[in-house]
């Protein structure tokens, strides 16, 4: 007897994507109960800058910051704490890739099957193990899919205000946002969709988003343009180039290479079928960001990563359409082969193993420890590399500046070379009783070395020559070592210095690094 598959109620729909994104949100909230390495780097400068608050920063917009101090009012400052709201991020950025697909006609296989896809990304899940803005970038990617595909399906103006609301807002988070506003305005103007632009909605909705973004434009006036000149030192010394063939390879690893035919096919789908004609300003947007950062020669393979939501959906719909007599027979192989190669690889973004166990299984799968950054790596991916270590540059830090006497310790600074020693000092400043440190690293610059004069100074890392020219006394009080970090972090000294040559304000304007 033939199955016949009943269609999906409103109900049962939903409660199918709401399904999923509560396994998305249990898998976090185990690993960040059970698993973890520590604190990552960024998170302990996110951390920093939360604790001052403005309208920019160096190195990225404020809104993640506004929410990570809401979220530390709320919630406090440990590790799962911290990890919370990008774990919920991806719960909801499933959830609405369900809604996603269910919007361009899929049934509960192309559901099943977009929304196990977005749970297996080997980016999502390293997005949403930490905390940064990358997790509500994906979010509000994948939320302006889901209202442009409102927008085509029923031609109500009111989804472009909230298209530039979301643009808007999620530039506010990460600039990024920005490359996906100009995909669909370049989808919208390429395909019938160009008619509303006889309207006033569209330019309304651009309006909403630039005045939303505004207020990092203007930090940027105030600050020099502090913004440009980190992206312009990144770029030259940062971030490695890659050739365009690494970069397109990059996508198959970081989406997980199972997930592979189904956003191919969802790309298909939407490029050249006609059920997908409607959705086709989404499939040109995804190519209008991918040639803008093929044409940069210095993007990341992750920097196109939060496009991948509406790749998935139109996959799961294509692929329902395409085998619709026998979607229910392809439906275990499929969500198995995807479920299969989310366990499999889920290791090399989740902390989820002991560390030694991790090192043997990425030599049994022969994954190299990697690097966007270009920098010398020991065992371990920067990505964990950047977890070890941060709280026992506190300690060190705790260890030298109680040596001295309270005399000494009312005019002591203590100096991080990189935002990730001054943010460990800051983060576990409480705990062993350390003032807060001032630092030459992005943020840190711009907050100023406040009333030290250089008198005594404690400097986690650097060279010991750069502290002799620049001090009458330096001392080397510790040097610390960490199996697991980054090389760059290991056999790290610390120093005790004292009288600076020069008073550390004129010294500050000197020493800045933005990068």
């Amino acid at each position: 007897m033939q199955t016949i598959e009943k269609p999906l109620s409103l109900k049962n729909s939903l409660g199918i994507i709401i399904g999923f994104a509560l396994i998305k949100l249990i898998i976090h909230l185990v690993t960040n109960l059970l698993g973890g390495y520590g604190i990552f780097r960024d998170e302990l400068y996110y951390v920093a800058c939360s604790n001052h608050l403005d309208l920019g920063y160096v190195d990225q917009p404020p809104l993640s910051l506004y929410i990570l101090a809401f979220s530390r009012l709320l919630f406090g400052d440990s590790a799962f704490a911290l990890r919370l709201l990008p774990a919920l991020a991806g719960a909801v950025t499933v959830f609405l890739t369900g809604l996603l697909t269910r919007g361009m006609g899929g049934k509960f296989f192309a559901q099943a099957a977009a929304c196990t896809a977005s749970i297996v990304s080997c980016i999502f899940l390293a997005y949403n193990t930490v905390y940064s803005m990358n997790a509500f970038d994906v979010l509000f990617w994948t939320l302006a899919a889901y209202i442009a595909v409102r927008l085509v399906e029923t031609g109500d103006p009111k989804y472009w205000l909230q298209l530039g609301l979301v643009i808007g807002l999620g530039a506010f988070n990460k600039i990024d946002m920005l490359w996906c506003g100009a995909g669909l305005a370049a989808g919208f103007i390429l395909t019938p969709m160009r008619s509303w632009l006889k309207t006033r909605w569209p330019w309304l909705a651009a309006v909403i988003a630039f005045l939303l973004f505004l207020p990092y434009v203007i930090w940027n006036i105030t600050h020099d343009f502090a913004h440009l000149e980190f992206i312009r030192n990144a770029v030259g010394g940062k971030y490695s180039g890659l050739t365009p063939g690494a970069f397109l390879a990059g996508q198959i690893f970081i989406q997980n290479p199972v997930t592979l035919p189904l956003w191919l096919a969802g790309l298909f789908y939407l490029l050249f079928t006609r059920n997908g004609r409607a959705y086709r300003p989404l499939g040109i947007a995804y190519i209008f960001v991918l040639v803008i950062l093929l044409a940069n020669g210095h993007s990341k393979p992750e920097y196109l990563a939060p496009a991948y939501g509406v790749l998935f959906a139109a996959g799961g719909v294509a692929f329902e359409r395409w085998f619709s007599r026998d979607r229910l027979r392809w439906l275990k192989p499929v969500l198995f082969f995807l479920t299969a190669a989310g366990i499999v690889f889920a290791p090399a973004v989740l902390p989820v193993l002991p560390v030694e166990t991790y090192i043997s299984y990425s030599e049994t799968l022969g994954i190299k420890p990697s690097t966007p950054e270009g920098n010398t790596l020991g065992k371990l991916p920067q990505f964990y590399a950047d977890m070890f270590g941060w709280e026992e540059k506190a300690q060190a830090a705790a260890k030298a500046f109680h040596r001295l006497s309270a005399e000494e310790q009312a005019k002591c600074a203590i100096f991080g070379d990189n935002y990730g020693r001054s943010g460990a000092v800051d983060y576990w400043a409480e705990k062993y009783n350390l003032p807060r440190s001032i630092g030459k690293h992005n943020n840190y610059w711009i907050w100023g070395p406040r009333d030290y004069t250089g008198e005594v100074m404690i400097i986690i890392g650097g060279d010991l020559n750069d502290k002799k020219d620049n001090f009458e006394s330096v001392e080397v009080v510790d040097t610390l070592h960490s199996e697991y970090c980054m090389p760059y972090e290991n056999n790290l000294r610390i120093y005790l210095c004292r009288k600076l040559k020069v008073p550390l304000k004129d010294l500050w304007p000197r020493i800045k690094v933005f990068d």
